[in-house]
Order: structure tokens, then C-alpha cells, then sequence
């Protein structure tokens, strides 16, 4: 089986590259995609958009009908980030979207609730083990709640680092933070011990698939 993905930025596709080869093992084959950025659902689900314009969302229409039309494509699998939509609201535009755009092409949407950080903070095993310093910060993480909406990479950043996420925001380097991250957190997480139901979801979605 094969399987295309769709990311929102990079730090996604490096989380994946490293989680999807303890799903899905020798036996499937898969490509990442990663944008710059979620975007928006377009009103006009079969108009046309510039694909230079490497926005997720404004461009899935036209990537899903690309995907229905080429030969040797299994499956599709969407993953964003809710940020500050209704979960259920946010999943049945997503679904009416494939619906629309391409009914005869398997295409799994998947969400995470509310960033993608939250699977991290959902494995503290991996979390500690990649950043052994948080130790001194573990107030935070026994206080979060999985997968709540409480400003996710914030809380993360918090946790790893001393200066937090008013430090990272300072030296505008969220965005190479974000790609750390998931370099260092994502090979060591173990889909059996993650406790983020988002993360889970996703893992049994995935192994549905195939």
C-alpha cells in the first residue's frame, strides 16, 4: 500500500518521518508532504488556487482531485492542528471537503488537539529523555492536561526550556524550535505509552489503513 501525507510545516514532517516506520513497517510505502502553514478551507471548493502557494488547506481541494486522477496512490492522510476550532465543527467541514473534492479516493483526516506538541507532552518518558533538564520543570507537565486547550507549544517550550516561550517568541526562533523538537522528542515516542487521545487516534487510524 501507498500512502501520501499532508502536513502543515516541517516540524510535522520530520514527527512523522519518525513515527510512521513503527506504524506502518517494510510492507507499505509512504510520502510526505509539508506546508507552510494550515490556511483556510476555500468557499469555492472546485475553483482553481496557486500552488506556489504552499498553504495546506487553500490547496487541498485541488491536491485531493491531483490524487484521485494518479494511478498507484492507496490512500491520503490529512494531519493539522485544530488551534482554536471546534474539533467536531473543524473535522465535518474537512470530511464535506473530500467529499466534494474526491469521493472515490480513500482519504483519512486526522487532527491534533490543539498542536501537534500535544504528543509530545502526551509520552513524558520521551520528553525527559530528550530534554533531560526539563526534570527541573515537571510542575508544568504534571498539571497539563492531554490534549487541552491551553496554548500546547507554549506549555512545551515552558517545560524545556528556562527562558520558556517568552524567550523563543523574543529571538523569533519558534519555528527552528518546532523542527528541534521533533528531531529529538519524535524517534523516542512509543505509540503504546503516548497518553494523547489525538495521538492515539491518529496511531489506530493509520493501522486501520493498511
Amino acid at each position: 500500500m501507498h500512502i501520501e501525507f499532508l502536513v502543515e510545516d516541517a516540524s510535522g514532517k520530520k514527527l512523522l518521518s519518525a513515527l510512521l516506520p513503527k506504524l506502518l513497517g517494510p510492507a507499505h510505502t509512504w510520502r510526505i508532504h509539508a506546508y507552510k502553514g494550515v490556511g483556510h478551507i476555500p468557499p469555492n471548493l472546485k475553483g482553481t488556487t496557486d500552488p506556489n502557494k504552499r498553504i495546506l488547506l487553500d490547496n487541498l481541494p485541488r491536491l485531493l482531485r491531483g490524487y484521485a486522477n494518479t494511478p498507484g496512490i492507496d490512500a491520503v492522510v490529512v494531519l493539522v492542528d485544530t488551534d482554536n476550532r471546534n474539533c467536531a465543527a473543524f473535522l465535518a467541514e474537512l470530511n464535506a471537503l473530500v467529499a466534494v473534492s474526491a469521493p472515490a479516493l480513500t482519504v483519512l483526516i486526522r487532527l491534533a488537539i490543539e498542536e501537534i506538541e500535544a504528543w509530545y507532552l502526551g509520552d513524558k518518558h520521551a520528553l525527559l529523555r530528550a530534554y533531560p533538564t526539563a526534570r527541573q520543570r515537571q510542575d508544568k507537565l504534571k498539571r497539563y492536561k492531554q490534549d487541552s486547550i491551553c496554548g500546547t507549544w507554549e506549555l512545551l517550550a515552558d517545560i524545556i526550556y528556562p527562558e520558556g516561550a517568552t524567550g523563543l517568541k523574543r529571538d523569533k526562533t519558534v519555528g527552528s524550535k518546532k523542527c528541534e523538537w521533533a528531531e529529538n522528542i519524535a524517534p523516542l515516542l512509543e505509540p503504546e505509552r503516548n497518553l494523547s487521545p489525538s495521538f492515539r487516534k491518529f496511531c489506530a487510524g493509520i493501522r486501520r489503513l493498511v
